[in-house]
C-alpha cells in the first residue's frame, strides 16, 4: 500500500491579509494624494471659470461691463487666437488683451506690429515683466506690486479725472515716453499709463490690475465710469483671451533637450562615463564564492531560536514542522537501518521504524509525513511527540 505525501504549501509566500496589513499605509497615501490632486484641480478651475471673460457672469467674469458697453452702441467681440486679434486691429477698434504674459515672445512682437500703426487703442490688462516691454515699447513694469488697491487719479487724462478713485493697484508702471500719462500713483509709479501712438490717433493703456472690470467690483468707487470710457472710445471692442492652445503659440515650442545648455548634456556624459569607471574600480571580480571563517563562534541553540522568531512573525507554522519532521526523519534513518537517500520515503522509513517500536504506541506516520498544525499549539505538541518518538527509537 502505498501512501501519497503531499508538501504542505508554503507561508513564505504572503497571503492577502499580510499583503493588505503591509501595503495599507502606501494605498492610503495614494488615495489621499488623488483626492487631494482632484479638490485641488476642482478648486482652481471654478477659481478660474470665465475669468475676464465677457460672456461669463461669474464674480470674476466681465459680462457686466460689456452689457453696459452694448447699451452705449459698443459691439463686444470675443477672440482666442492671435490671428483673429491681429486682423481685428483697427482706427474704429479697441482691442483689450485680458493675460498679456500668456502670450509668448513670438506672439507679443506679432501683436505689437499689428497695433501699433493701426490707428485703434490697445488696452493691456494686468501686463507684466514678460509682456510689457514688447507690448507696449518703453514701458518698464516694476517687480514690487502696489499695495493699495484703491487709489485716486493724480493726473490730467480726463476719463480718470471724471471716474475719480477706482481699484487699480496691481502692477506699477513708469515710462520714459515724453508724452505718456500717468495716472493713479502708487509710491510714485503709475498703475494706469497710456501711451500714445508714434503716429496716427492710437494709443496704448495699460492697466496695472483687473479689477475694475470684473463683476463683483464694476459698482465699487470709479470702476465703472473708468472701465466704460476706456473701452468705449470706438465702436468696436474685440475682448482678446489669450489660450496655450493657439496655433500661433506651437510655433515658439521648445523640446526638453533644446531647452539645456549645451554644456549641461556634455557635463551629463562625464558623469555617466565617471560613474562607470568608479563602479568597474569597486566592483568585486567575478569567480567563485570563497568561503570565509566567522570571527566569532554562534552556539547551535542561538541558531535555532533566530529560525524560529523568523518563522514565528511570519506565521510559518507548516515550515516550522517540515523542519522537525526532515531532521527527525534524517537521525531515525540510520538508526532503523534505512539509508539516508531514502530516509524521505515512507514506504522505505515507516517499516523499518514500525519493526523497532511497541504496537501500542501512536502510528509515526502522521508523526513523520502528516499534515501542518493548526495552531501553535499544535506545533508544539508535535515538537515533544516527535523527541518522544526519537527516544523511544533510542531507547535500548
Amino acid at each position: 500500500m502505498t501512501t501519497e505525501v503531499t508538501s504542505p504549501a508554503t507561508s513564505a509566500s504572503p497571503t492577502a491579509r499580510q499583503v493588505w496589513t503591509r501595503s495599507r499605509g502606501v494605498a492610503l497615501a495614494l488615495v489621499l494624494l488623488v483626492v487631494a490632486a482632484v479638490v485641488i484641480a476642482v478648486v482652481r478651475s471654478d477659481a478660474r471659470h470665465g475669468h475676464l471673460d465677457p460672456r461669463s457672469a461669474d464674480p470674476s467674469g466681465s459680462r457686466a461691463v460689456a452689457e453696459l458697453l452694448a447699451d452705449r452702441g459698443v459691439d463686444t467681440r470675443v477672440v482666442t487666437t492671435l490671428d483673429e486679434a491681429a486682423d481685428a486691429a483697427g482706427p474704429d477698434t479697441t482691442l483689450l488683451v485680458a493675460v498679456p504674459d500668456l502670450l509668448t515672445p513670438r506672439q507679443q512682437t506679432r501683436l505689437r506690429a499689428a497695433t501699433a500703426d493701426s490707428g485703434g487703442r490697445t488696452v493691456l490688462v494686468a501686463s507684466g515683466v514678460a509682456s510689457v516691454e514688447r507690448l507696449a515699447p518703453g514701458v518698464t513694469a516694476d517687480p514690487a506690486n502696489s499695495l493699495d488697491s484703491t487709489l485716486e487719479p493724480g493726473c490730467d487724462l480726463p476719463a480718470a479725472r471724471r471716474a475719480g478713485d477706482a481699484d487699480t493697484g496691481g502692477i506699477r508702471y513708469s515710462s520714459a515716453h515724453p508724452d505718456a500719462v500717468e495716472c493713479y500713483h502708487s509710491h510714485r509709479l503709475a498703475t494706469l499709463l497710456r501711451v500714445p501712438a508714434p503716429s496716427g490717433t492710437g494709443d496704448t493703456v495699460l492697466v496695472g490690475a483687473p479689477d475694475i472690470l470684473l463683476n463683483d467690483r464694476l459698482d465699487e468707487h470709479g470702476n465703472a465710469s473708468l472701465a466704460l470710457q476706456l473701452l468705449g472710445s470706438r465702436p468696436h471692442l474685440v475682448w482678446y483671451l489669450p489660450t496655450p492652445a493657439d496655433p500661433a503659440g506651437t510655433e515658439d515650442e521648445k523640446s526638453f533637450f533644446d531647452l539645456l545648455p549645451s554644456g549641461w548634456l556634455w557635463g551629463t556624459l562625464q558623469l555617466f562615463a565617471a560613474a562607470a569607471l568608479a563602479a568597474a574600480w569597486r566592483a568585486r571580480r567575478l569567480g567563485p564564492l570563497v568561503p570565509e571563517k566567522l570571527p566569532v563562534a554562534i552556539r547551535a541553540s542561538e541558531t535555532a531560536e533566530g529560525r524560529a522568531r523568523l518563522y514565528r512573525k511570519a506565521d510559518a507554522r507548516d515550515r516550522a514542522a517540515l523542519a522537525l519532521r526532515s531532521a527527525t526523519r534524517t537521525r531515525l534513518a540510520p538508526l532503523v537501518g534505512v539509508s539516508g537517500t531514502q530516509a524521505h520515503t515512507p514506504e522505505a522509513l515507516l517499516p523499518a521504524l514500525s519493526a523497532r517500536l511497541d504496537g501500542d504506541g501512536p502510528s509515526p506516520h502522521p508523526l513523520l509525513f502528516g499534515p501542518p498544525p493548526a495552531d501553535d499549539a499544535a506545533l508544539i505538541r508535535l515538537a515533544d511527540q516527535l523527541d518522544a518518538l526519537e527516544r523511544q527509537v533510542r531507547r535500548p
